[in-house]
């Protein structure tokens, strides 16, 4: 007689601490609150909300993992996981960016900046400068790995060639 599975009820991959609860919490009430008002208005229009990317500003999420001496918040990855997953339940458009600022841009930086990168934008990064990252080429899709631009150093620059779509 083959064996059968016995489906148990889900049990949670993670805990979420006080802290995690009450960060939760607070974004999916400003979500409700602020973001899903606009979302249909936003939606229709095809723009999103510059006021909304203030709030983001205001309110810390724009620089989740940014660490405190550059004005960021010095939270966890976790945390702008949290913070995506409350503002996508109330729009899409602002999980995106939020996460996109989070976890591509600010990542980047935190990683490969010089130090003094670091200090030049990180500190625009958390406080009201909104990123963007260019990766998506017509020839390769979002495979890093078959990208044709280049950047080349020329004395104390770098020369920039390629093209880019679908900025992000």
């Amino acid at each position: 007689m083959p064996e059968t599975a016995v489906l148990s009820s889900a049990v949670p991959l993670t805990t979420l601490s006080d802290d995690e609860l009450l960060f939760r919490e607070n974004v999916r009430q400003f979500a409700e609150d602020k973001v899903r008002p606009l979302a249909k208005e936003m939606d229709e229009k095809g723009v999103f909300d510059r006021g909304l990317v203030e709030h983001f500003f205001q309110l810390g999420l724009m620089g989740i993992e940014i660490p405190e001496q550059f004005g960021g918040a010095g939270g966890e990855f976790f945390e702008a996981i949290l913070a995506v997953e409350e503002l996508s339940r109330a729009d899409a458009s602002a999980g995106v960016i939020v996460d996109v600022q989070n976890t591509l841009v600010n990542n980047a930086l935190l990683r490969w900046a010089t130090a003094e990168q670091k200090k030049r934008y990180l500190t625009r990064m958390a406080a009201d400068t909104a990123g963007a990252y260019a990766l998506s080429e017509a020839g390769s899709g979002s495979d890093a790995f078959a990208l044709q631009t280049r950047a080349e150093v020329k004395g104390s620059d770098y020369i920039l060639n390629g093209r880019k779509l679908w900025i992000t």
